[in-house]
């Protein structure tokens, strides 16, 4: 089955171990994810490609308990939708990164709870194309 991310330098991935693709202002240090062409802190032109932390702390998180309206594009249905948490995550000391989390029930999600970056089949196309997308799952103990 054919693997595609659902966007281009979102992600590095194929990998082991993937990594979010940000950038970093070389004239003030500012940090956006994802990776942008001008600095919004100063202006500045000057972007460098930054891979974030692959673990991070959630901030702040809320529930989707029902199927976003377009632009989503999951192929879900209102009858087929699943509910899912979204968190806002924040990875060293720069950047907080807003993203799906692995796990919707809130008695699994707690402030401050160190999380991870994964890959996941976000949708399958008619062609059988399994879209792939970033998400934050609970971070094992001891890593």
């Amino acid at each position: 089955m054919a693997q595609v991310p659902f966007a281009p330098d979102v992600f590095t991935w194929p990998a082991e171990k993937p990594q979010l693709i940000g950038a970093r202002c070389a004239s003030c240090a500012a940090v956006t994810f994802p990776a942008q062409d001008s600095c919004p802190r100063c202006g500045k032109l000057e972007m460098e490609q930054l891979l974030l932390p692959r673990e991070g702390t959630l901030w702040t998180w809320t529930t989707q308990d029902f199927l976003p309206k377009e632009p989503y594009a999951s192929g879900e249905t209102p009858q087929t939708f699943k509910p899912f948490g979204m968190g806002l995550v924040q990875l060293g000391d720069d950047v907080r990164v807003e993203g799906r989390l692995t796990v919707s029930d809130p008695k699994q999600i707690r402030f401050g709870m160190k999380l991870e970056l994964v890959i996941y089949p976000f949708r399958t196309d008619s062609d059988g194309t399994q879209v792939m997308s970033y998400a934050f799952a609970p971070a094992e103990e001891g890593n």
